[in-house]
């Protein structure tokens, strides 16, 4: 006997939808403060039975209720992929969506489906992800603030008011971006297993400390026991196939259903090593010569530069390019062939 509990999560208030094994549907709503986390807690342990509680993954908004519920005794977590959900309530034919509604279909997939519990990272990792993903919120405006300083630098028709005030933007912004990154660093040195991390990190030529910073701050907050295939598969890194019949057979795209930030944070790396480590260059070289187009070159070497990290932080090993690609012989007149597909993934879009 169990209490399967369903929770839509907004920025003010918990839509609830819970039942016991026979028992009737019943629906509340919780303040989403931690009075009224507690209050929710509270409610759930009125029938001394465990709690499963399913919740979607909505950043700052879910994430002080899904460490007040993974603190509670008898109360198990699962936080869940709102693109999951989402295909979960289209199964189901759903054709209006309402705060209830969403709780109750989230309710329904606790009931239904495999339940994957969350348990809460420490919070020397929650910080650090909070400042490497507030560092790429303010990097996107800053790129933006800079192609408008540019427009102003380029038109006549702007008045020098408008190229000063886009000027002073991406000074701000630059500087508090710095002050981040500092703060990011002093976290990760004041911690051993993220400082070695690092160092792991910065021994694949191509991962400088910015990109490492980053890289770990998503990497850390994963269960210790995911596989390297659930690591590519979170960064949505795994292809995507359509086939059906003799008809339908389209070309095999990355999912993109993951992690964003983590993607994000793989695309110069990859890009870079590329061109500078030798055993990657070859990699490149050895899937231009089999026909691939130079994107999906690119992706492979994001997709394979992820399955080393996670062997060498298994491991606590360096770099070892020789079990990423191993080169043949003669292999040093790939840099060419490998320059070339570069400089065409460069003008291709970010994936």
């Amino acid at each position: 006997m169990k209490i399967c509990v369903g929770v839509d999560v907004s920025a003010a208030t918990l839509e609830v939808a819970w039942r016991t094994p026979g028992g009737p549907l019943r629906r509340r709503t919780f303040a989403n403060d931690s009075s009224g986390h507690q209050a929710l807690i509270k409610e759930l342990r009125r029938e001394r039975l465990p709690v499963f509680v399913v919740m979607e993954a909505t950043g700052i908004y879910g994430l002080d209720l899904a460490l007040a519920l993974d603190r509670a005794s008898g109360v198990e977590v699962m936080v869940a992929n709102p693109r999951t959900i989402a295909d979960f309530g289209k199964a189901l034919l759903q054709r209006s969506k309402t705060d209830r509604l969403d709780a109750e279909t989230i309710l329904l997939f606790a009931e239904r489906m495999p339940f994957v519990p969350w348990h809460a990272p420490s919070t020397t990792i929650l910080e650090l992800r909070a400042i490497t993903r507030r560092i790429a919120t303010l990097g996107k405006m800053m790129r933006a603030e800079k192609a408008r300083q540019h427009t102003a630098e380029a038109s006549k028709a702007v008045g020098a008011i408008l190229h000063k005030s886009a000027r002073n933007t991406v000074a701000m912004l630059e500087k508090e971006i710095a002050t981040l990154r500092n703060a990011a660093r002093k976290i990760i040195d004041g911690d051993a297993q993220l400082k070695r991390r690092m160092e792991l990190l910065t021994s694949i030529k191509g991962i400088g400390s910015i990109s490492a910073v980053q890289i770990l701050a998503e990497l850390m907050l994963l269960p210790a026991d995911m596989t390297d295939r659930q690591w590519v598969a979170h960064a949505g890194l795994d292809p995507r196939l359509v086939q059906s019949g003799t008809s339908v057979h389209l070309t095999a795209r990355i999912s993109k259903t993951g992690n964003h930030y983590l993607r994000g944070a793989l695309y110069m790396p990859a890009l870079t090593a590329g061109r500078y480590e030798p055993h990657v260059v070859g990699f490149r070289a050895h899937l231009l010569a089999r026909g691939k187009r130079p994107k999906q070159i690119h992706v492979a070497v994001m997709r394979k530069l992820l399955h080393a990290i996670h062997a060498m932080f298994r491991s606590d090993t360096f770099f070892d390019g020789s079990k990423f690609y191993r080169l043949a012989a003669g292999a040093a007149g790939t840099s060419g062939i490998a320059s070339s597909a570069i400089s065409e993934v460069s003008a291709a879009h970010s994936c």
